[in-house]
């Protein structure tokens, strides 16, 4: 009868238990893929005491432990030898169709993991803390954003979701909610008041050089349209007769340059604003102060935008956003009261805002901002202050 073998303790090894003559244990097993592997650590049970000046880690039985659950449930081992790079690089492979955007989103993240040590680790060696930690490290030392680490993290948890999926990791390590572990430090686009909003249009009416853009900023402002909406708008989608905007694509401009027409954000992005007098007046006086250009710019088969840059091409959400920061650094450097940023977005929240105060229905207010989710639409409700609760009292004691 063979002797049992036993470690320098005097405990006896099992099968597949071996101790180096530094003292280190290693344990031999078969992957499903019948390849012979090995992991290692400085303790055989979990009660042994780590060495002086060795990284604290599970014990060569904890590991074991874990090991045969994986070959149990099928999971692969090692992660399938993936790097968090190529994980997220093989998950944006798969993702066909996106918008530029979002193209451009996935770039970045690329780009990010592949400076970063933390892209070269393997996945199945990604902890919760350490996902954690990474994201940490992103705000506080890279001094990233709230809303840029929301985005990549918005990649990250998909791509380990995926590799749970196919059995290369039990554990999502990204699976935690981001506003418990980062600060959220984004600045929240309110809407301005109802004076601050007639201030600024009266201010931009009577400026000799902001003048030209009076109508388009008060469209913004009065039909809750998205800038990129705004953007893609043709003489054919201004429809006098029924006295509505009929919304079904937007344009965008790509960091290529490039123009694109693309879908609403939203499926109930597709949609018609109704027009109130004061927004058709603007749309007729665009419509015939509009120059007409040396070639009448075409974009994916679009043509007659209603608002065209100095080289003949269509305005974009850029030219809107200068356009207002310009004119509101011009209003704070006349008047002791400063306004507040404005951009286009501030516009329709502001639209939305007042038509919440207003009293409109919340369905209808989310058909005509084009909300995806009623809870978005029923968001703006949160801005109503005790004055306007104060104001819906009396109205409806005095119905």
């Amino acid at each position: 009868m063979s002797e049992k073998r036993r470690d320098n303790r005097n405990r006896i090894l099992r099968d597949g238990e071996y101790q180096r003559k530094d003292g280190r244990y290693r344990y031999r097993y078969v992957d499903e893929n019948g390849k012979e592997q090995s992991v290692y650590s400085w303790r055989l049970d979990k009660n042994d005491p780590m060495p002086k000046g060795k990284k604290p880690e599970l014990s060569l039985r904890e590991k074991k432990k874990r090991i045969e659950a994986d070959l149990f449930d099928h999971i692969v081992t090692n992660g399938g030898d993936y790097t968090v790079l190529e994980l997220v690089e093989k998950y944006i492979s798969l993702k066909t169709g996106v918008r530029h955007n979002t193209a451009a989103g996935y770039k970045t993240v690329i780009g990010i993991l592949k400076k970063e040590a933390f892209g070269r680790q393997r996945i199945d060696r990604v902890h919760l803390s350490d996902a954690k930690a990474w994201l940490i490290k992103l705000q506080q030392v890279d001094g990233k954003g709230y809303s840029s680490i929301h985005s990549i993290r918005g990649v990250l948890r998909p791509a380990f979701q995926m590799a749970v999926d196919d059995d290369l990791l039990r554990k999502n390590p990204f699976g935690f909610e981001l506003a418990s572990v980062v600060v959220n430090d984004s600045v929240t686009r309110e809407a301005i008041t109802r004076k601050q909003e007639r201030d600024l249009l009266q201010f931009i009416k009577e400026d000799k050089h902001f003048s030209r853009y009076y109508d388009g900023i008060y469209i913004l402002f009065h039909t809750g349209l998205r800038v990129s909406e705004f953007c893609g708008l043709t003489m054919q989608d201004i429809e006098f007769s029924e006295m509505r905007i009929k919304v079904d694509h937007q344009l965008q401009r790509t960091s290529q340059m490039e123009y694109v027409i693309q879908q609403p954000k939203t499926e109930r992005g597709i949609r018609y604003i109704p027009m109130t007098a004061d927004v058709a007046s603007c749309f007729r006086r665009i419509i015939a102060n509009r120059r007409t250009p040396k070639g009448e710019p075409m974009v994916d088969g679009y043509a007659g935008f209603l608002f065209l840059d100095k080289n003949d091409m269509p305005m974009v959400a850029l030219h809107w956003e200068k356009y207002l920061q310009h004119i509101v650094e011009k209003y704070n450097r006349i008047y002791r009261i400063p306004m507040p940023k404005v951009t286009p977005h501030v516009c329709r929240h502001t639209f939305c805002s007042n038509m919440a105060k207003s009293g409109m229905n919340p369905k209808t207010l989310q058909y005509i901002m084009g909300h995806a989710d009623i809870s978005v639409t029923l968001n703006t409700y949160t801005h109503v202050s005790y004055e306007d609760a104060k104001g819906e009292l009396l109205r409806l004691a005095h119905a």
